[in-house]
């Protein structure tokens, strides 16, 4: 696991600055803190940073070809590389170490474009072919490591593993993007390829991007999408057998490590199967890592504790307090740009937690995703279910009417919050699903921004993000459709952005075998009534797990890294909230109506409304600007 930069210069003819790459390559010092290096020839330069997990010798970067033609800085690990090794050698290409890294360049070598195919894992890398003048990048399938590129003032084009790398050039521009405010308060993060900069963006998941020296700049194709092919007839049975090797397998490859390897373990559904999974493959007890609350409401370790029982494992947990927002800051700087899944609190502590034992760890993220396992999927299936009893001229006008009349009740009884779904039925399944997963919904943000605000958006808004996916769906099955929209801005723009951050921060490798795209393209093409089954989300999964795995492990309540963010802003935060947010930074942006932000502050404090998530969306967003204007 490692960070990557680099400029390159089209025109082929620049000379590239040392000390620039130099500062973009040790913004990124965390991700990689064992080794760095640069390589740098006209027009092109490299820098890689290096977290050594496998060929801790010889798998320096940037790594060349034989002829030193070829030259890459990778991030991530190919879990079949010793696979592509053996095919290469035998077509005649000759290796000097035993990296992951040069298999790609031989790959590279061999089949040119067609060689991002053949990769099974986790990756971000470029390469820079002298004898082709050929300048290529490309992601993993579901993005699980980042790439950020951009254009500079001078035509470079420059990337990195990180935006801070990027915000080192001096040629940047940094202006922000109003459309991607107004994503980001949408969803709680910027999903691809915006970032929050215009002309930054992000590499798509499944996406390549090839430069030619004296060609004009190209734009990114894609070379992967999750299939939802229909697998044909397959009973329950013959599901769960299948499904359990395929996961054993899939974990088995991801444990492929020259540095001591772990686990996270919370004691859900997830966690719980891959170090079951992982019990079962080694004769050593596996290393497993849980952070625990010091208030029962929040606390699930005794769960985890249970599983580690269970499987011998060597556990380790660590309490943290409920109250632990003093990486309020911290979280600003990680990411650079406006990020607001509280969730990265304790993710944090609990990378913080591995990294005293193990190198590298692995984590259950991606289970939800795969098997539907959200509640927002039980309930956006309940509302299609209304959706197709009634035609949409019918359901419009009246649903729309009631979502206006019916007040917003966030402390009712959640049988009587009727308002939000009310909304959601009086607009088809992507804009009704869009509108269920806003942290603020249209009306919400109509009320935040300020007039000359609004303007500046020239009549854009976040639903369209959602509308681009659905629109290339491969899917026309309901559940499978929100899915596929769930893998595409979800998946990658906040859980897999929130475990790298975190992860890299300490230094440490995280692997999630339940996004090996292997084992993703088959559980796609599973029929949805083996994914949610009435209200049990995960069915399949959960019994091809029951001889494993307890009742109460499986089929208790989700409950998540919870954070009291309500609590904190009534009490412990109350001051901090009142200044960040009515302070001169948010006014002097000219971004928010500055009487609504006060007004949900108000609200909030005295208890008449719950506007937890707005409030900490703003207080992420102004810690961003303070950042700016430092």
């Amino acid at each position: 696991m490692c960070g990557i930069v680099g400029i390159f210069d089209p025109r082929g003819e620049q000379a590239i600055e040392r000390v620039v790459l130099h500062a973009m390559n040790e913004r990124q010092h965390h991700r990689g803190p064992d080794e760095g290096d640069l390589h740098i020839e006209t027009g092109v330069g490299l820098g890689h940073r290096r977290l050594s997990v496998i060929d801790l010798s010889t798998g320096q970067q940037p790594l060349f070809n034989e002829d030193n033609s070829v030259v890459i800085v990778f991030n991530g690990e190919i879990y079949n590389f010793r696979e592509l090794m053996a095919e290469l050698v035998g077509l005649g290409h000759v290796f000097r170490t035993h990296s992951d890294t040069e298999a790609i360049v031989h790959a590279w070598e061999e089949w040119g474009e067609a060689s991002v195919s053949r990769l099974r894992g986790m990756f971000a890398f470029a390469i820079w072919d002298r004898n082709s003048k050929t300048f290529f990048v490309a992601r993993d399938r579901l993005g699980i490591k980042p790439f950020y590129y951009a254009q500079t003032t001078d035509g470079s084009f420059i990337f990195g593993s990180e935006l801070k790398a990027l915000l080192a050039h001096p040629m940047l521009p940094r202006t922000i993007d109003p459309c991607a405010v107004e994503e980001y308060f949408a969803y709680g993060y910027v999903p691809e390829p915006r970032t929050i900069y215009q002309g930054v963006f992000k590499l798509e998941p499944g996406h390549t991007l090839t430069l030619r020296v004296g060609a004009s700049m190209a734009s990114p194709k894609p070379y992967w999408d999750v299939p939802f092919l229909p697998l044909g007839t397959l009973t329950e049975a013959d599901a769960a057998s299948e499904l359990n090797e395929r996961l054993r397998e899939a974990v088995q490859s991801h444990m492929v490590a020259d540095v001591p390897l772990g686990a996270f373990l919370s004691g859900g559904v997830d966690s719980s199967a891959i170090v079951a999974t992982m019990a079962g493959l080694t004769q050593e007890p596996v290393n497993t890592c849980s952070i625990a609350f010091n208030d029962p409401a929040y606390d699930e370790s005794a769960y985890a504790a249970q599983v580690a029982t269970q499987y011998k494992t060597r556990h380790h947990s660590e309490t943290v307090d409920k109250d632990d927002y003093a990486l309020l800051d911290t979280l600003a700087d990680l990411y650079d740009e406006p990020y607001a899944d509280s969730s990265a609190i304790p993710t944090y502590r609990v990378c913080q937690l591995a990294r005293q034992r193990v190198t590298v760890a692995l984590s259950g993220d991606g289970g939800d995703e795969n098997f539907a396992g959200y509640r927002r999927h039980r309930l956006a299936m309940a509302e299609q279910r209304v959706r197709s009893a009634m035609p949409l001229a019918l359901r419009k006008p009246l649903f729309g009417v009631l979502g206006k009349i019916y007040p917003k009740a966030d402390r009712a009884p959640r049988f009587l919050r009727a308002k939000t779904t009310f909304e959601a039925l009086s607009r088809d399944l992507v804009d009704g699903y869009f509108h269920g997963v806003s942290v603020m919904p249209d009306r919400v943000r109509h009320r935040l921004f300020s007039t000359a605000f609004r303007a500046s958006l020239q009549g854009y808004g976040a639903a369209e993000v959602m509308r681009r996916h659905a629109s290339a769906a491969p899917t026309d099955d309901p559940l499978s459709l929100i899915q596929y929209l769930d893998m595409k801005t979800w998946l990658p723009g906040d859980i897999l952005t929130k475990v790298d951050r975190a992860s890299m921060a300490h230094a440490l490798e995280v692997r999630v075998p339940l996004l090996d795209h292997q084992l993703v393209e088959w559980i796609s093409g599973l029929p949805s009534s083996l994914k949610l089954r009435g209200q049990e989300g995960k069915y399949i999964f959960k019994k091809a797990l029951e001889p494993q795995l307890s009742h109460d492990i499986l089929y208790r309540d989700k409950m998540g890294f919870s954070i009291p963010l309500a609590s904190w802003f009534r009490g412990p935060l109350r001051q901090r909230v009142r200044e960040a947010l009515l302070g001169p930074v948010m006014a002097d942006s000219g971004i928010f109506d500055m009487g609504f932000v006060t007004e949900m502050v108000e609200q909030h404090q005295s208890g008449r409304r719950d506007y937890s998530a707005p409030i900490w969306m703003l207080l992420m967003f102004e810690a961003f600007l303070r950042k700016e204007t430092a």
